[in-house]
């Protein structure tokens, strides 16, 4: 029965961490760039749709975490508007994959969906499913989730200054006007999460140790964790460490 021990103590270290979790400083809003699908199917000889597909599972899975730990809102970086010009037939597939993710979370019937990202630059079937599933799950009253497909921080900085622009013209407000009442709450209220609190901390996983791109503006201030593990074997001990790091941090918003 000596199998069992490294289970037990995994169990163990898990229960200790979740321990160590400073009371009150659960992050509201959680970012999430799920990086290392490939490179998991590459080292595992595997087709790349396979690391995909292990990368969709690990979201149902973590989704589950930040439920049962009171986190409020997830943004999940999944398909940026970079990757995209990507082989096709991995797009293709990759495309489908997320599909099946988008079913399986509306399936669930515990989670609000929003789509975050340049749906006019998806397939009218993803676009259409995407916009669908919002409106199906607009009145759950459960953890938000912002699936960020199509999605390119500069696009959306762009994005937002235009739907600005074509406001204020609507309203008869020349452009010297605007330039001249504009602060950064008027284009935070033109982003895709428009209404939304910003990230207290964003997570990205694969080791890499840069943003991409992901929630530029929303991100000022959030608090950074950099994990190496490839997110299809991201596990539940390291989302504690990164939520035990997070409290134990002194946020100071720019000071």
């Amino acid at each position: 029965m000596t199998w069992k021990f490294p289970a037990l103590g995994y169990s163990f270290y898990e229960r200790r961490l979740q321990r160590q979790l400073a009371p009150g400083r659960i992050p509201h809003h959680i970012g999430v760039m799920v990086d290392g699908n490939r490179r998991w199917a590459r080292l595992a000889g595997a087709p790349t749709s396979h690391g995909h597909r292990a990368g969709a599972d690990k979201i149902h899975e973590f989704l589950g975490w930040c439920e049962e730990l009171g986190v409020d809102v997830v943004t999940l970086y999944m398909l940026s508007t970079d990757n995209m010009g990507r082989d096709q037939t991995e797009i293709d597939q990759l495309m489908g994959i997320i599909a099946d993710t988008l079913d399986r979370l509306g399936e669930s019937n515990r989670v609000r969906v929003q789509p975050v990202g340049a749906l006019d630059l998806l397939p009218d079937d993803l676009s259409r499913k995407l916009e669908a599933l919002s409106a199906s799950t607009e009145k759950i009253d459960g953890l938000h989730v912002n699936v960020a497909v199509g999605y390119g921080g500069r696009r959306e900085i762009v994005d937002a200054v235009k739907e600005l622009m074509h406001d204020a013209a609507g309203k008869g407000m020349s452009l010297d006007a605007l330039a001249e009442e504009l602060t950064d709450q008027h284009i935070s209220s033109f982003l895709y999460t428009r209404g939304q609190q910003d990230p207290d901390l964003v997570i990205r996983t694969s080791g890499e140790q840069r943003l991409s791109g992901f929630l530029m503006w929303q991100s000022a201030y959030s608090e950074f964790y950099f994990c190496e593990a490839l997110w299809p074997d991201f596990r539940r001990v390291d989302f504690l460490r990164a939520l035990r790091d997070f409290g134990r941090r002194q946020r100071r918003f720019g000071s």
